[in-house]
């Protein structure tokens, strides 16, 4: 039997979208058909949402601690008024500003609007999709669609260390003779000759030149340039601890950065790769000035393993990367274990050929608890601290002894630590 009147006019809502009705008219339509007619000529005036076209523009990359902006075009193709709640989804860690909002877009018109995000995390951060809640004139129905919009931000590290930078820059300058501080320092690249002053040394005597004139030559050095140099990333189970406020592969990171950059600038070649059982991440054979860049889009997107690092594969990996005489960098825990029982056994694998120096952030809380005094607690946590520290120390020496370079210091030291650590290696010619 056909319905009709009132019969009909409840079957026609009861067909539409579930939740395109506002809450608060749902229990009135069985008794007021005026309103029901309204609320079913409002929805059929809404603007359609599946027509709707979606484009994005803005920022592809981002600085953890930097905002980045991300444009939303939206064009109305209907002859209808688009009359709009909208949510553009990103991830929580993306930490969006606005979430949603209130658009208008006339029939066959754009409207731009922008998203702003500051990431709490690295990495990429893609946006999920856009729904769109579309009401009519009267605002007591609405239509509603998703809509898929592609788009991703890199989130780079900080790179907090590059305030070190300059005063680096700086001495790299005096050991290239850039500047006029003399510098006494060998390195392994004939510079010129000059004439002796007192204080030098009597080895780097130029006894033909001397005999050639009527004084004393001597030679001066300058460090080599284009020396390779590959930093190696250990990203397994102890790179996931947190020293201080951040995980200890991030402050690997941060002086990994310094330390390419200031070698980039000193003219010469840096290589990464990221390890734990397998290979992570890698920049190999960049320019000087891409090296940089490299290593940053590099190390956007990696996070720590929960799993032992393999030594063995480790070591062959640096190897096969490192064919002639290299400065290897290991950015990898001082804890006990896993160096005696991984790193230990595969060191005369790569000093053999290699100059090896090994950078670890240390925990800043320990040093505190070694300080602590005035209560049983105290005195107990002061005694367990300073125990880890002398098995950190004689960890480093046993490395030591294997002629390998030790830095270890505090997250906000590690960087320009190592930054140190590589001019005395080039201030003394062993590169």
């Amino acid at each position: 039997m056909a319905l009709t009147g009132r019969t009909a006019l409840l079957a026609a809502i009861g067909s539409l979208p579930v939740g395109i009705l506002a809450p608060s008219w749902t229990g009135m339509l069985a008794v007021n058909a005026p309103l029901a007619l309204a609320i079913l000529c409002d929805y059929a005036r809404a603007a359609p949402v599946r027509t709707l076209q979606f484009t994005r523009s803005g920022d592809t990359s981002v600085r953890l601690g930097d905002a980045a902006e991300v444009q939303l075009t939206v064009t109305n193709p209907s002859r209808r008024r688009l009359r709009a709640q909208l949510r553009d989804a990103w991830p929580p860690s993306s930490a969006q500003n606005p979430s949603s909002r209130q658009l208008t877009v006339p029939a066959g018109e754009r409207r731009r609007i922008t998203t702003v995000l500051r990431p709490t995390r690295r990495g990429d951060r893609r946006a999920a999709r856009v729904t769109v809640r579309s009401y009519g004139p009267l605002g007591l129905a609405a239509r509603q669609g998703n809509h898929d919009v592609p788009w991703t931000v890199r989130v780079l590290p900080p790179f907090t260390s590059r305030k070190h930078l300059p005063s680096r820059l700086a001495r790299l300058r005096e050991l290239d003779g850039r500047t006029s501080v003399l510098t006494r320092g060998e390195g392994t690249e004939f510079d010129s000759l000059r004439e002796y002053v007192p204080g030098d040394d009597t080895r780097s005597i130029d006894w033909r030149a001397t005999a050639r004139q009527t004084t004393v030559a001597v030679r001066t050095w300058r460090p080599e340039r284009d020396r390779h140099i590959l930093v190696v990333l250990d990203t397994g189970r102890t790179s996931a601890g947190r020293v201080g406020d951040v995980p200890r592969l991030d402050a690997s990171m941060d002086a990994a950065l310094l330390l390419t950059a200031l070698a980039a600038r000193a003219g010469d070649r840096v290589d990464l790769l990221a390890y734990d059982r397998r290979l992570r991440a890698q920049v190999q054979g960049r320019s000087a000035s891409d090296a940089l860049p490299g290593v940053v889009e590099a190390l956007a997107p990696l996070e720590p393993e929960l799993v032992e690092t393999d030594a063995r594969g480790l070591a062959a990996t640096a190897l096969a990367r490192a064919p002639r005489r290299s400065l290897i960098v290991l950015l990898t825990s001082l804890d006990a274990a896993p160096v005696e029982e991984g790193l230990l056994p595969v060191l005369p694998q790569l000093t053999q050929g290699h100059t090896v120096l090994l950078a670890s952030p240390s925990d800043p809380h320990i040093a505190r608890m070694a300080g602590m005094r005035g209560s049983i607690e105290g005195v107990y946590e002061a005694a367990a601290a300073t125990q880890a520290q002398t098995q950190r120390l004689r960890t480093a020496e046993q490395l030591q002894r294997h002629g390998v370079t030790v830095v270890d210091a505090s997250p906000d030291e590690l960087a320009p630590a190592l930054a140190d650590a590589y001019l005395a290696l080039k201030a003394a010619g062993r590169l």
